[in-house]
């Protein structure tokens, strides 16, 4: 039996720019704009690894000044090698090697490369990665806090009537009754019974943190988990927090790397730890918090790859989804239905750039904000069942 040759040995680019279908946005930033490029590794058996850049705030330069980027510091280190390989290499850092890429490739590489290795080896990634369920429970995450109250409790009706029962919003507004505000129309739209989550995006102190919840607790909100509401870096403060807040669990880590959250975690700073795409990342930090007995809660990632790590790692029961509009990218997006998400059964994480969106939807040159026209069409709401 001929082994699999799974050498790297070309590379695609695939450059959009488009508007999205409403404001997200937390109590720090907001965005309209989706920043986004499909990345494609070969191997020497035609098959192909997709990882996705994404630029929160800024446009990505035009298609070719990514290319040439990306050929100067990252393909010398792809060219002629292993998928596999470099999905399990661990790299000493030291020095001058500690240093990000010119562009943000990190994540996408990390999801090219172990797509293309479990295509290799004939597995969906969620079972290469060791994964003994195919399914975990999602929440409904709107990225809301710049939106209209009425949009606001339209988005999570949506949801709710699409089976979700736990939804979390955006606080850290400067005025508490805001806060408290949304959380009663939250409660409106989805039911008295639904598990409630929020997010501070470090907005608050430490006794502001305290004070907030137990004003939210006699309003009649029992919040399940308080998601970075002080600076990531107050790890005696996060510590407090979690001694402090009663029922609520302490959700911290999301703004991390992998050294920071093991410091985190040794601190004794999170109930719940918070990771994002980052497969290889991911993977090495949820194998620790299961070691320490810290639960993992998947956060965004793009088009919810993360599904393949959560699906994988003993300690994740929440996957977070954002109803963000980029579904109309690939040929498939997961399956999500009633309240759960299933990673895909086909080899690889599953998902394949939709050719009619490179077609038709790439964008090789930096568009200014008025040219890019309406947001693509697709089904926003509708659940998403399988076939």
């Amino acid at each position: 039996m001929v082994a699999p040759d799974m050498t790297i040995v070309d590379f695609r680019i695939t450059r959009f720019q488009f508007a999205r279908d409403r404001v997200i946005g937390d109590s720090q930033v907001r965005a309209d704009d989706a920043h986004v490029a499909a990345l494609e590794l070969v191997d020497a058996e035609g098959r192909t690894g997709l990882g996705f850049v994404q630029s929160l705030f800024h446009p990505l330069p035009a298609e070719a000044e990514m290319i040439r980027v990306f050929r100067e510091e990252a393909w010398p280190a792809l060219e002629g090698e292993s998928a596999a390989a470099l999905a399990h290499r661990v790299v000493r850092p030291r020095g001058g090697n500690q240093r990000r890429l010119g562009l943000p490739f990190e994540e996408a590489l990390q999801q090219a490369l172990w797509d293309l290795a479990a295509k290799a080896a004939d597995l969906p990634l969620w079972k290469l990665l060791g994964a003994r369920r195919n399914q975990v429970r999602a929440y409904a995450s709107g990225l809301d806090f710049h939106l209209s109250d009425a949009d606001f409790q339209a988005l999570f009706a949506d949801a709710a009537a699409q089976g979700y029962t736990a939804f979390k919003i955006k606080v850290g507004h400067p005025d508490l009754d805001r806060d408290i505000h949304r959380l009663d129309l939250l409660k409106q739209a989805v039911g008295k019974d639904a598990t409630l989550m929020i997010d501070a995006n470090e907005a608050w102190s430490p006794k502001q943190t305290v004070q907030n919840i137990a004003a939210m607790r006699r309003a009649g909100h029992a919040i399940f988990w308080m998601e970075d509401p002080i600076l990531r870096s107050d790890f005696e403060g996060l510590k407090m927090l979690r001694g402090s807040l009663g029922e609520t669990l302490l959700n911290s880590g999301e703004y991390l790397d992998v050294s920071g959250k093991r410091a985190l975690i040794q601190a004794g700073g999170a109930d719940m730890l918070n990771v994002h795409g980052h497969v290889t990342d991911v993977m090495r930090i949820g194998w620790l918090a299961a070691d320490m007995g810290v639960p993992v809660t998947m956060g965004n990632s793009f088009l919810e790859i993360g599904v393949n790590m959560a699906l994988a790692l003993p300690e994740v029961e929440w996957l977070e989804y954002s109803f963000q509009n980029f579904e109309h990218l690939v040929e498939a997006p997961y399956v999500i239905e009633n309240g759960c998400i299933r990673g895909s059964d086909a080899p690889g994480h599953g998902l394949v750039l939709s050719e009619a969106a490179r077609r038709e939807q790439r964008r090789p040159d930096v568009l200014e904000r008025g040219a890019l026209g309406p947001a693509p069409e697709q089904q926003r709401f509708v659940v998403r069942k399988a076939a």
